[in-house]
């Protein structure tokens, strides 16, 4: 069964995937026991299909409606009653979801990780610890556009097009003022290898609560 639920958050390029995928080796690795899986918010992007390719490059992706938050948290209660899920898989090629999903047993330690898991006051009461990764929003432009580029076919005009256009504005309606529901902030321009670890041994002090 589920035992606990982190919530990794911040803007788009801050480093929460880098951050979730490295705490988890790094947990993995101090406590041998320990069984931790990542969960990325992106997977619950809406299906797109009945939508024209044209159509689908249009859509705000960095608004809460693009989400489907229901089903997360869904499948977050069902992780918590001991039962599996089946992850939906985005093709951020294509603007839509994968035909295939991918299955989720429940962890030990689950660590969400998203732009906006923290804008959703009912996504809120399933964290048991949330971080926010505070890192400057310029910095995380640069980053975006990187990843993007190598990783998801897009154009450095494009990814600073869309930057303006939603990231931006989006982030100061509803990712900058979640800051405040964040138990930890993290400085994001200094993630390093180095601080994993004291970190990762704070969380679990955390989690564990006191003697």
């Amino acid at each position: 069964m589920l035992g606990s639920i982190i919530a990794i958050t911040g803007p788009s390029g801050s480093g929460k995937s880098w951050l979730a995928r490295n705490l988890t080796d790094c947990l993995a690795t101090m406590d041998q026991g320990l069984a931790a899986e990542v969960l990325a918010e992106d997977a619950y992007y809406r299906n797109q299909d009945h939508l024209e390719f044209s159509e689908r490059t249009r859509v705000n992706y960095d608004h809460p409606r693009a989400l489907e938050h229901e089903l997360l948290l869904e499948q977050l209660n069902s992780l918590r009653a001991g039962e599996h899920v089946n992850v939906p898989v985005y093709d951020y090629v294509n603007h839509t979801r994968a035909r295939r999903t991918r299955p989720l047993q429940p962890p030990q330690l689950l660590i969400v990780e998203g732009v906006l898991v923290l804008s959703d006051p009912q996504l809120r009461k399933q964290f048991d610890l949330t971080l926010y990764l505070d890192t400057p929003i310029e910095l995380c432009l640069d980053r975006r556009i990187q990843r993007d580029v190598r990783e998801r076919g897009r154009t450095e005009e494009s990814v600073k097009q869309q930057f303006a256009d939603s990231v931006l504005p989006m982030y100061q309606e509803y990712v900058l003022p979640s800051r405040e529901h964040a138990d930890l902030l993290i400085d994001g321009q200094t993630l390093q290898e180095s601080r994993l670890q004291a970190l990762a041994e704070r969380l679990l002090s955390q989690l564990q609560g006191p003697d």
